[in-house]
């Protein structure tokens, strides 16, 4: 089917790169090439800016058919989805701190995220980066970030560290660093098993000054009602949904192929479409996806439409980001023992998926943290 953002002949032409990026480990400087002529990295900015005025919903759908063709591809751009979605998602709530994040996308700048770092299982609500304060109001960072996917190409890089100094610290500072300042560098350590075209290497900050105008929030750590928050794991969950959907849409599209293109010699040559265990596998992969779409496009909506879950939302955004990663995986595997041994060739896009769904793994929410965050919306805390 046919996109108005990204037409079948660009999706093609992308999904034939996809297997050479892997191959050599190497970021797909074509594909951005040709997904920021189409305007992919202003989807989220206003047309009164010069963007295309797009809502969570619909933005998610795009990437959906994106991660179908280079899953890849998908996840980094994600990344700048992210922040763009955040700033789209804080001015339709009358919050305007990010407004320059919207505009500069419209100028050609590519934002990433600076946030992850070893260790860190609290996410967002603490650092293991320092944040130094100074008197002009910027402030200095000192500290590991990794899988900061878009390494080799953002210009603008979203870090958060604590301040434990100022006199109403502590506080975990926000703030957005250039890539032409002093005071970091990029350890080009991406060499993994799946996802390798996201070149999510990691960052070492060494100081690296943000200008005042650049450090948009203080917050107190731990859990917060502040906008951002909500705005980030919002659109960072559904995003990162809507990718592992598009890797199980491609996954069973693969069984569907081989399920009529094998034949079984045990039946006479009749195609294993006709063999009762593989439809009950295709079936099985097919039932578990169909349920995806609706909750991602609910989410996104509820996002878009400024619908009030109250505390229930973290529930209902790592829940779904869970279910999108297990589903994805499950399709995979069963796509897997649907095409047989050729999966194991390295030269085979199925082999690829399933090495690429992996990841779905290790993004926040982990399944361990969602478990935690479910319990507690229905339980209540743990008893002293």
């Amino acid at each position: 089917m046919s996109s108005p953002l990204i037409p079948d002949d660009v999706i093609e032409r992308i999904r034939s790169r996809a297997a050479g990026y892997d191959r050599d480990n190497a970021f797909p400087h074509d594909d951005l090439d040709e997904l920021t002529r189409l305007g992919y990295l202003r989807l989220f900015s206003p047309i009164a800016r010069g963007g295309l005025g797009l809502g969570l919903a619909e933005v998610a759908r795009a990437q959906r058919r994106l991660a179908a063709a280079a899953p890849a591809t998908a996840l980094a751009i994600n990344m700048h989805l992210v922040w763009t979605g955040v700033a789209k998602a804080l001015h339709d709530r009358g919050d305007d701190s990010l407004a320059f994040v919207l505009d500069e996308a419209v100028q050609g700048e590519i934002f990433a995220f600076g946030n992850s770092e070893a260790g860190n299982d609290l996410v967002l609500l603490d650092s293991r980066t320092r944040a130094d304060a100074h008197p002009d109001g910027s402030y200095s960072f000192t500290g590991r970030k990794i899988f900061t996917s878009l390494s080799p190409v953002w210009t603008r890089l979203g870090v958060f560290g604590r301040d434990d100094t100022s006199p109403d610290a502590p506080k975990l500072v926000h703030a957005f660093i250039d890539r032409a300042a002093d005071g970091y560098r990029i350890d080009e350590d991406w060499d993994t098993l799946g996802m390798r075209a996201t070149q999510s290497h990691t960052t070492i900050l060494e100081g690296v000054t943000a200008p005042a105008d650049r450090v948009f929030r203080r917050i107190a750590p731990g859990p917060s009602a502040d906008p951002l928050v909500f705005a980030i794991f919002a659109n960072f969950e559904v995003l990162v949904a809507a990718v592992y959907a598009g890797i199980a849409d491609r996954a069973l599209e693969l069984a569907v192929e081989a399920a009529h293109r094998r034949t079984s010699l045990k039946s006479g040559g009749r195609p294993y479409a006709s063999d009762p265990d593989i439809r009950h596998r295709v079936a099985e992969a097919g039932i578990a996806l169909d349920a995806l779409a609706p909750q991602i496009d609910r989410m996104a909506q509820d996002v878009d439409g400024l619908v009030d879950h109250g505390a229930a939302w973290f529930a209902k955004l790592v829940g779904l980001k869970v279910r999108a990663t297990e589903t994805a995986r499950l399709v995979v595997d069963q796509a897997i023992r649907v095409t047989g041994g050729s999966a194991m060739s390295n030269s085979s896009e199925l082999g690829r998926l399933y090495r690429d769904v992996l990841a779905g793994l290790f993004h926040p929410s982990d399944d361990e943290s969602a478990h935690a965050t479910v319990a507690n919306s229905l339980l209540g805390p743990v008893a002293e």
